[in-house]
């Protein structure tokens, strides 16, 4: 059994914030997986499905990020799980929109979310890190994070939930090169080798021109 938690802040005024990509990527899985309808416990949201050969339980901690730790921790403990079975979900500052990393273990890198689950549950976990860019100075962070996306940024936003979605079974088995291909396929999908080209009109072979020079003057030409 594999528990995959997703970070965020509870309620509509946040949902659509930078801070809160952690729970849409969850939303995403759950809707396109078929998993069960999100219900209360361990002092968030959880829903329940299947990734590949493997149970899945989905998490959305309702406790403020600061404090997701106390619900990953009830949840860890109730189904008697590692953090190597924990998979958390994060926005990251420190990568480019639309690029995604995994990372096990580590600091937190003042990400509040993972502060608290560090205190909870030792630091031993892995991490799906989403990037969302930087605003540039780190006094305007907490402004940034809890600002909803931009317009632009919709259209890499859905492709990059959409690849999260697509490689959850490769990542519920352990196979996390593949999770991130199948990401790369949506967010920077390859160009087809054989992409048509516009036929090209061949040009004409040009008629030879007849030499109706003497032979005396072909004789003269040779040596001007």
């Amino acid at each position: 059994m594999k528990l995959f938690v997703g970070l965020g802040n509870p309620g509509a005024k946040y949902a659509k914030n930078r801070h809160n990509i952690g729970f849409m990527a969850l939303e995403e899985i759950a809707t396109d997986h078929g998993f069960a309808p999100w219900r209360n416990k361990f002092q968030g949201q959880v829903s329940e499905g299947r990734l590949g050969g493997e149970k899945v339980i989905l998490l959305k901690p309702e406790t403020f990020m600061n404090l997701s730790g106390q619900s990953v921790g009830e949840a860890m403990r109730f189904y008697k799980l590692t953090p190597d079975d924990i998979t958390v979900f994060h926005d990251e500052l420190d990568l480019a929109p639309g690029k995604t990393r995994l990372k096990t273990s580590g600091g937190h890198a003042g990400h509040n979310g993972l502060r608290s689950i560090h205190q909870h549950i030792g630091e031993a976990y892995h991490r799906v890190r989403m990037g969302i860019g930087h605003p540039g100075h780190k006094d305007r962070v907490a402004t940034y994070v809890l600002h909803d996306f931009a317009k632009a940024d919709e259209v890499w936003l859905d492709d990059l939930l959409r690849g999260l979605s697509d490689g959850a079974k490769h990542l519920a088995d352990n196979e996390g090169p593949k999770f991130l291909n199948a990401i790369a396929l949506r967010v920077a999908p390859a160009r087809s080798s054989k992409t048509s080209k516009a036929p090209q009109t061949e040009k004409p072979t040009p008629a030879p021109i007849e030499d109706t020079r003497s032979p005396l003057q072909k004789l003269a030409d040779k040596f001007r």
